[in-house]
């Protein structure tokens, strides 16, 4: 007959336990690490779209961040809908693709949006609704401003939102001051 009398320290096998859980989160620690700073694979990476796509919901934040951080956006495409609005001083060749921002809660509104510019924009009439792709450029009116080089154009359909909302915790209604 054969005996075995074991007997288990527990201090020894506490520090063993936890010295072999240290050694797993370094090692896990160390692999992630790698693969952060060592990722040639780039299927996982966050790609900038070709064209940026400017929506209602979007409208008045990207037509504030590209006003305020001009030299960061210049050369990308967008692409958006709005309506034809010119003033006196524009050329043939230059309008405002406008969208009318809600100011207050009694539908008081503003025209807001990107001065474009396009050979063929005489074709088309003041508060004409079209659809545009271009690229952001930086010009001059009154100062630097972006403008959009517009590469296509056409007519469409006026959005049922139509309307946009102020830029997110940028903006102070003007008719709660009188």
């Amino acid at each position: 007959m054969f005996i075995c009398n074991v007997k288990f320290n527990h201090k020894f096998i506490f520090k063993v336990f936890f010295i072999i859980l240290f050694l797993i989160v370094l090692v896990l620690a160390g692999f992630s690490i790698y693969k952060i700073f060592n990722n040639t694979n780039n299927d996982n990476c966050v790609t900038v779209p070709d064209v940026a796509n400017i929506t209602s919901n979007n409208y008045t934040n990207i037509l504030k961040s590209v006003h305020d951080h001009l030299d960061e956006h210049i050369g990308q495409k967008i692409h958006f809908i709005g309506y034809v609005y010119r003033v006196y001083d524009f050329s043939e060749t230059q309008f405002v693709l406008a969208r009318n921002m809600k100011v207050s809660s009694d539908n008081q509104t503003l025209v807001v949006g990107f001065l474009c510019n396009y050979k063929d924009a005489s074709k088309f009439l003041d508060n004409t609704w079209v659809e545009i792709t271009g690229k952001i450029t930086k010009g001059d009116y009154h100062g630097d401003i972006p403008i959009i080089e517009i590469q296509e154009m056409k007519s469409c359909d006026k959005p049922q939102d139509d309307l946009v909302n102020p830029p997110d915790d940028m903006y102070i209604p003007t008719s709660a001051l009188f």
